[in-house]
């Protein structure tokens, strides 16, 4: 009898214990969200402090580089170090030689990869870039005046659009004129006070230089990174449980693996879908013959990270500079980038991505605004996944803790109920 009041006890603890557990988890991750809030509002309301955050992540910037780097490699140098492993095994004898040196290439090779890319992304886009940009500013006071008098055109056939701009007392001529007079007084003269600046010798060496040892310098950490990952790892975890007990070191690094789940499936899948996309537009523009493919598909594609509005954001620009050249291929570009946002949407995306924030519709829209209102682009960026590492463990607590008090964990459950019948505890529906 004693025995079964032990074993009683002993799952009531456990339980008891488990929902301590779930409660923990969602507090210290509102906690820790609240704190980088403040953290960051901190930073931005003092200038001093300010100041010396940014010279400390000036400084660490090589470092921040290399686990950056690092992390987005990982899955090219596990591919690489699995195909290696399975090659190398059969020809050496020794296992754990075979090992190393399939992790020693399968890292190398995913460094050389991104040499690559980058040396293709430059050797193709910055003479096109240059180009495009050097006739887009010879060209646009041109393109305003025949835009001018494409609209004229327009307006001239439409009786009552010429009524209302006359009734608004809107003269087109006075506004393709001060256009002219703002692009070719203020805003050229500008460009070429800020291209001279950029173009001087001492700037641009030490600008160079620096970004150039940066960059070796976060090349080399990723490299140790990747080769000593396990131990890396191992070290975090013993410090882990080495400062907490350990149910909730436990806690921790499960939570930490959800985060790498959700964080690396939708940053390097967004990345792939990016450039998959930033390809077909380049290709498609092409065909459709516009004026500043490369520019305009570089700009669709680097926002198109951004989920949901990223497409939006992109199209915007990429429409001023076709339409300043030609109006009416500005509109098939309008055209052109909605039906590639649906293939995205609803092909090319669910097929990279699939469901890997478990977040709905609404949820993205919320994590995206509040993250690029707090932390700008980075924080439309990452917005989504810092939101769905929360959403997934306040879920996990609420599912947890209805499945104890035995109640329903479907939330259309919830949308029929009335309340919840305090003798029985089970859910009482509306009448229909």
């Amino acid at each position: 009898m004693d025995e079964l009041h032990k074993e009683a006890d002993t799952k009531k603890t456990a339980s008891d214990w488990d929902l301590k557990k779930y409660i923990v988890i969602a507090a210290v991750t509102f906690g820790t969200f609240c704190c980088c809030i403040l953290f960051f509002f901190f930073i931005y309301r003092y200038h001093g402090f300010a100041q010396y955050w940014q010279k400390t992540m000036g400084i660490l910037q090589p470092v921040s580089m290399g686990f950056i780097v690092a992390y987005l490699l990982n899955p090219v140098m596990v591919f690489l170090e699995r195909h290696l492993n399975r090659y190398l095994q059969p020809k050496m004898k020794d296992e754990r030689k075979a090992k190393r040196t399939a992790r020693t290439l399968g890292t190398i090779g995913a460094l050389l990869f991104l040499l690559l890319i980058i040396f293709l992304l430059l050797y193709m886009m910055i003479p096109e870039l240059i180009k495009s940009i050097r006739n887009m500013m010879v060209s646009i006071p041109a393109e305003l005046k025949d835009f001018e008098e494409w609209a004229q055109g327009v307006l001239a056939g439409d009786s009552q659009i010429s009524e209302w701009m006359a009734f608004m007392g809107v003269d087109l001529n006075s506004v393709g004129n001060y256009l002219e007079t703002l692009f070719e007084k203020q805003i050229l003269p500008q460009v070429n006070t800020y291209l001279t600046y950029l173009a001087s010798i001492t700037t641009g060496v030490i600008s160079a230089v620096r970004m150039v040892f940066n960059f070796v310098i976060g090349l080399v950490i990723a490299l140790y990174l990747l080769f000593r990952k396990e131990t890396f790892i191992g070290q975090s975890k013993k410090i882990v449980y080495a400062i907490l007990p350990s149910r909730f070191g436990n806690v921790v690094i499960h939570t930490m693996r959800v985060s790498n789940q959700i964080f690396g499936g939708f940053v390097s899948g967004k990345i792939l879908d990016s450039a998959i996309i930033g390809i077909i537009c380049y290709i498609g523009l092409i065909i459709l013959q516009m004026p500043y493919s490369l520019l305009v598909a570089v700009i669709v594609g680097v926002t198109n990270v951004i989920p949901f509005f990223g497409p939006f954001i992109g199209a915007v620009p990429g429409f001023v500079l076709i339409a300043l050249a030609e109006p009416v291929k500005g509109l098939y570009f309008l055209i052109f980038v909605f039906l590639l946002q649906q293939v995205d949407g609803n092909i090319i995306g669910p097929k990279i991505l699939g469901d890997s924030t478990g977040l709905s519709s609404f949820w993205v829209i919320f994590a995206i605004l509040v993250g690029g209102g707090m932390f700008g682009f980075m924080g439309m960026l990452l917005g989504v996944p810092t939101f769905a590492v929360i959403y997934y463990l306040i879920r996990e607590s609420v599912a947890y803790i209805l499945r104890r008090r035995k109640l329903p964990e479907e939330t259309k459950e919830y949308i029929r109920m009335h309340d919840v019948d305090v003798n029985t505890g089970k859910l009482r529906y509306e009448e229909k």
